[in-house]
């Protein structure tokens, strides 16, 4: 099962008098499978939010086809089955959190009882806050009642823009909790973040637009390029030869490098290691980060 499907999808705005304007997608092709964390990353005006826009049914494509949860993003039924929460968030001022998911739940067509929706707002962290108004919230709080919103209805999919933006760092964990809470209880997450460890730590497929075309897609893992060669610091009286000889290399500082193609080979250099009395205290597989990634993307050919 398949939670969208994208086929040659191209958009072009139209600039003054009907002219010909920004080609913002060029072709884009895309599959992700139901239960799949997604991360859209690409710099500003690469085509990220006009994407969202044709996904989410705000904007029509010029050529191309686009099926999500089975039909088409114009379709109510459809549309109710998404949690969306927007980069630009409007919240009205004079509202309560709890008002303004009830004025959410009527849109959606959804009956939700009030003991729900306090409790979601709770989950969100705004359980302090309920009787308050919107308009005096910080940046963060208003993140939060966006992502309430965007959680009511427990929806199939999740498209979430800049979940995070304003969000202090103890803020964020709680985020990506509740946001792994969703992938277990098999919500689709569609994420589009400048944050790039955040996008790192949450989605497993990643996607990397430039110049309106998707010039990466895969497994987070094959993008990121993990190699067979792990560093390790140890502790402990370590003799050094000892460790050459069991199959490690020196590098810079106090670390120490090992050539391993698979879990056995590691934990038999591992072993031979901690006989000699070292203690192993770190084991990182090596790999290019998504920043590298995003970068090498940037300078290939689209």
């Amino acid at each position: 099962m398949t939670a969208l499907e994208v086929t040659a999808l191209s958009k072009t705005y139209t600039g003054l008098l009907g002219r010909r304007g920004q080609q913002a997608l060029r072709g884009v092709d895309l599959v992700l499978p139901r239960g799949a964390a997604f991360g859209l990353i690409g710099p500003n005006g690469a085509g990220k939010t006009t994407f969202i826009k044709l996904l989410l049914g705000i904007a029509r494509p010029n050529s191309g086809t686009i099926r999500v949860l089975g039909g088409s993003p114009e379709d109510p039924e459809v549309r109710a089955r998404i949690g969306y929460l927007p980069e630009r968030l409007h919240l009205p001022a004079s509202a309560t959190p709890v008002a303004f998911l009830e004025g959410v739940a009527r849109l959606k067509g959804l009956r939700v009882a009030r003991s729900e929706l306090l409790d979601l707002l709770a989950h969100v962290g705004l359980a302090e806050a309920l009787g308050r108004k919107m308009g005096g919230f910080s940046k963060g709080m208003r993140q939060r009642a966006g992502l309430a919103a965007a959680l009511l209805g427990k929806p199939d999919l999740l498209v979430l823009d800049e979940p995070t933006d304003g969000i202090d760092p103890m803020g964020r964990v709680e985020v990506r909790r509740i946001l792994t809470a969703e992938l277990k209880r098999g919500v689709t997450l569609f994420l589009n973040s400048h944050l790039l460890a955040e996008t790192e730590r949450l989605c497993d497929t990643l996607g990397i637009l430039k110049e309106g075309r998707l010039v990466r897609f895969g497994q987070r893992e094959a993008l990121c390029r993990l190699e067979p060669r792990w560093r390790v610091r140890f502790a402990g009286k370590v003799d050094a030869q000892a460790l050459e000889d069991a199959g490690f290399t020196r590098q810079p500082g106090d670390a120490w490098a090992c050539e391993a193609p698979d879990a056995a080979a590691l934990n038999a250099a591992l072993d031979r290691a901690r006989q000699e009395g070292a203690l192993v205290v770190e084991l990182v597989r090596e790999a290019q980060d998504l920043e590298g990634v995003l970068a090498d993307a940037m300078g290939a050919a689209a």
